[in-house]
Formats: C-alpha cells, sequence, structure tokens
C-alpha cells in the first residue's frame, strides 16, 4: 500500500532577502521546516509520498515547494498558491501546470483577507477556468462550507478538495465537529472530495483517538472511501508522526481493506493527477 500524505508544508525563513508579508508571523507554525526534514519523519512512518501544500504565512510563493518536487520529484507534489485577483493571473493560470511538480491550487479563506471572495463573484471566471483546464483545486472554507454548494453546482468537472473536513482552527471534540453536517451536504455534489487531515488536532484525547472514528463514520458513510484523502499537516500536528500515521493505518476500523487504500494513497493520486 502507498502512503500519500495529502498536506506537509514546508518553508523558509522570513529573511530580509526574501520576506513574509506583514503580519502573517502569528500565523506561521515555526521559523521553517526543511524538506529534508519531512523525509526523515515520512521515511520513518513508512509514507511514500506528499502533497506539498505552501503555507499561508509566506505569501504566495510557491519557490520552496516547487524546488523540493524538482528534487524528488518521486516524493513530492505540489498543490500550490495562486492570487486569482493578479493582474495576470489569467495568463498565470493558463501556464500553471507547466511548472514541474505542479498539480494543482490550494486557496484558503480563513482569514478576513480573502473570506469574501467565496460569495462575492469576484472568482467567478477562475471556477469556470480551473475547470477548463482540469485543474484540481484543495479549499480551506472553516465556518463557510454552505458557500462551496453553489460553486460546486455551477462546475460540475471542477474537482474542488476540503482541506481539514473545513474544521474551524483551535476546536477539539464535540465542538470540533459541531457543524460537520454542512460538510456531509456537499456529499451529494461528486466532484467534491474532503481531506480527513490534520485529525489528531481536533481531539484532546491521546493515540488512538477514540472519539474522532463517529465523525470520521458519518464522513466515509456520506463520501465513501474513493473521496476521502488522509492527510496529516504536519507542522501542526499535536501528536507525533508516527501517530497521525498509525491511525491512518489502524484507526476507521470502518474501512475494508481495500477502501483503506483508497484513503491512504490512491484517493490522493486519482483526485490531483499524481499516478501511482
Amino acid at each position: 500500500m502507498t502512503i500519500v500524505d495529502a498536506q506537509i508544508h514546508v518553508w523558509s525563513p522570513d529573511l530580509s532577502t526574501r520576506p513574509w508579508p506583514p503580519g502573517r508571523t502569528v500565523h506561521a507554525h515555526g521559523p521553517a521546516l526543511a524538506p529534508e526534514q519531512v523525509l526523515q519523519v515520512m521515511d520513518d512512518a513508512g509514507v511514500a509520498r506528499a502533497v506539498l501544500v505552501p503555507p499561508s504565512w509566506i505569501g504566495d510563493d510557491n519557490t520552496d515547494a516547487l524546488d523540493a518536487a524538482r528534487r524528488w520529484p518521486d516524493r513530492f507534489a505540489v498543490m500550490g498558491r495562486f492570487d486569482p485577483r493578479a493582474p495576470d493571473a489569467r495568463a498565470r493560470l493558463e501556464r500553471w501546470r507547466e511548472q514541474p511538480g505542479m498539480r494543482g491550487i490550494r486557496l484558503t479563506f480563513h482569514l478576513p483577507l480573502w473570506a469574501s471572495w467565496l460569495t462575492d463573484g469576484s472568482l467567478d471566471w477562475f471556477w469556470a477556468a480551473c475547470e477548463a483546464l482540469g485543474l484540481p483545486l484543495m479549499i480551506f472554507v472553516p465556518g463557510q462550507v454552505p458557500a462551496v454548494a453553489p460553486i460546486a453546482a455551477r462546475h460540475p468537472r471542477l474537482r474542488l478538495i476540503l482541506d481539514h473536513l473545513a474544521r474551524r482552527l483551535g476546536t477539539r471534540d464535540a465542538e470540533a465537529f459541531a457543524d460537520l453536517d454542512e460538510v456531509l451536504a456537499l456529499a451529494r455534489y461528486p466532484n467534491v472530495a474532503v481531506k480527513v487531515s490534520a485529525l489528531p488536532c481536533y481531539t484532546s484525547e491521546p493515540f488512538p483517538f477514540p472519539g474522532l472514528e463517529a465523525p470520521l463514520r458519518r464522513v466515509w458513510e456520506a463520501f465513501g472511501a474513493r473521496r476521502m484523502l488522509w492527510g496529516t499537516d504536519y507542522s501542526r500536528l499535536p501528536v507525533p508522526y508516527r501517530d497521525a500515521v498509525r491511525h491512518a493505518r489502524e484507526g476507521m476500523t470502518f474501512l475494508s481493506p481495500a477502501e483503506r487504500e483508497w484513503v491512504l494513497g490512491r484517493a490522493c493520486a486519482e483526485w490531483i493527477d499524481w499516478p501511482l
């Protein structure tokens, strides 16, 4: 079974020669995380591949992730950050997949800077263009899940992957899954998948995180294994990486062996066009 982690960040430090945008430092998971460090923990836990997602705090800069994918093309692929309001956005989108290792785009809507983009119509051209180009999107939409439904309905060939089950940052246990029904309602759209990622961040329990079993079963019943992409968001895990991987291997006891293979790797490979 090939295990693929659907979300890991790598980034360089905030330096005068390559500064982060003002005010973003508060959101950082640390001063830096190099791909060599990521490969070490992946190898230790038996994870074959990872999707590198550049973090929001460094701005729309995909340099570190693309460099890692160039150096280790069999281990890393990239879902890059993209500014749909940039003057050259349309032209850049047309050439997006020409960048070696780039599989699609990841957008975050959890900060006020971007939150209105889901509903104000400014991205209508972007959704349509990504659909036409076959570009998959990973989107983080905590608190805004209902806004995804009309986008999915209008663009049935646009692949939309909800990061971290759209869970709100800083919540745990019952509070973390209080609005899960909003996510489950999106299962009616076959072009919507979910990342069952960063799961240890949403429980106060130690491994094997028994409280996660019930909500994850509901996700599986709604979406099925082929629309569930496992991942860790390693840099903010409150537990060792090995424990997150052990949970993927041993938890979610409702999965059959074939379904577990989909959740742990095949689904991610299929949804972002990264053949195993």
